[in-house]
């Protein structure tokens, strides 16, 4: 029986990422309408995808590095692997478990990056839509209230802000999203392609339409009412501004680096 490791060219201490991209890979190479339908490829195909059932499940995987091991030595009679001493059957158990053990963490830190990742995203898009909510229903004007110093400070912070907005942007569409040229590229494709789960046009359309739409909730709000400019009128208005759209991305900005801070520390 041909060792699954091999048969997807990973080694044994293969995260399940690096295992799941040497299937696709593999897949696209093999698969029976690249070769004609050919009886040889067609039956290494079958093989990784045996080989990818097992070792993309992690129990399965660990109750198959357990055979391995003991197919390993059963060739000597006194082998630990095979001995019925019980010193030897809890030493094997500890193997087995630090084996488990290994691969359950791998997932975890797999798991961990996914949504550290995720958060990148998440924390500055909803920022984004509260912060137009509140600065078009509070109305501030804080920017025309200001010295010159301080309207300074607060276009460099806007453009800060817009600048670090673009880039989580940026890697939000080239981590989840795909164009569709590549939603319909062939399996065929030599090259490896993570699956992601979003069109780029449906990405757009969601950020675009739930700001304009956290806009004009804002706007409705501030229509009804101006509690804010009764309360303080030297720093919100009774009438809308265009510098209400300079703090969003100031909020966003620093929103975001509060949460990078945070998540340093937690690590």
């Amino acid at each position: 029986m041909a060792n699954y490791y091999d048969v997807l060219k990973v080694s044994p201490k293969a995260s399940s990422s690096e295992i799941k991209s040497a299937y696709r890979r593999l897949a696209r190479k093999l698969h029976p309408d690249r070769n004609n339908g050919s009886e040889e490829t067609a039956l290494k195909f079958a093989a990784i995808a045996e080989a990818y059932e097992v070792l993309g499940n992690a129990k399965e995987r660990v109750k198959y590095d357990r055979r391995i091991l003991d197919a390993q030595f059963s060739g000597n009679g006194d082998s630990v692997f095979t001995s019925t001493n019980r010193h030897a059957k809890r030493w094997r158990q500890m193997v087995y478990e630090k084996r488990y053990n290994d691969i359950i963490d791998r997932m975890i830190a797999e798991e961990r990056l996914e949504a550290m990742a995720f958060q990148r995203i998440v924390y500055p898009t909803v920022s984004l839509f509260v912060a137009a909510v509140l600065a078009t229903s509070l109305k501030p004007k804080i920017f025309i209230s200001t010295g010159n110093i301080g309207k300074i400070i607060i276009v460099v912070l806007f453009i800060a802000g817009i600048i670090h907005l673009a880039g989580r942007i940026r890697d939000a569409f080239i981590r989840y999203t795909e164009v569709e040229d590549d939603i319909h590229e062939s399996i065929l494709d030599d090259h490896e392609r993570k699956a992601k789960p979003y069109s780029r046009a449906a990405a757009v359309g969601v950020l675009f339409g739930g700001f304009l739409l956290c806009l004009g909730i804002g706007i409705l709000i501030g229509s009804q009412t101006s509690f804010s400019a009764q309360i303080l009128p030297s720093m919100f208005s009774r009438e809308f501004e265009p510098e209400f759209f300079l703090y969003p991305p100031i909020v966003t900005f620093f929103v975001d680096i509060m949460h990078s801070f945070a998540s340093k520390l937690e690590k």
